[in-house]
């Protein structure tokens, strides 16, 4: 789960790498509104990382309730996690079907992981 929730500041790092001054933590939306390309693109997937994470915590904490084998949950969250790498690179590389299509399988692979529980 660690590795799931430091994603979102892994795209925030790659977004303002190099162009995020002192002065822009004034107002760092305002400067994230400010931003095209590769950067606003970074920015969302910070954003959709967040949005993600409380189902993927959510469905691992029910899985372990229900007595999910936990060879079976450390697969699937490993799975969820590389999903979410792929998809941050699809995502600020401007691949828009790729991204579509990764964000759906993490999401069925957080369906899984809630379900593996007996």
């Amino acid at each position: 789960m660690l590795a799931a929730a430091l994603l979102p500041y892994i795209s925030a790092y790659i977004a303002k790498a190099g162009a995020f001054d002192l002065k822009d933590n004034n107002a760092p939306r305002e400067w994230a509104a400010r931003q095209a390309g590769w950067r606003a693109r970074a920015n969302s997937s910070q954003a959709n990382g967040f949005e993600g994470l409380p189902f993927f915590i959510g469905a691992v904490v029910i899985a372990h309730q229900l007595g999910a084998a936990q060879g079976t949950l450390d697969m699937l969250a490993l799975a969820y996690v590389v999903l979410r790498v792929i998809y941050i690179g699809a995502y600020i590389s401007g691949i828009g079907a790729l991204r579509s299509a990764v964000w759906t399988l993490g999401f069925v692979v957080n369906i899984a992981i809630l379900f593996a529980g007996r």
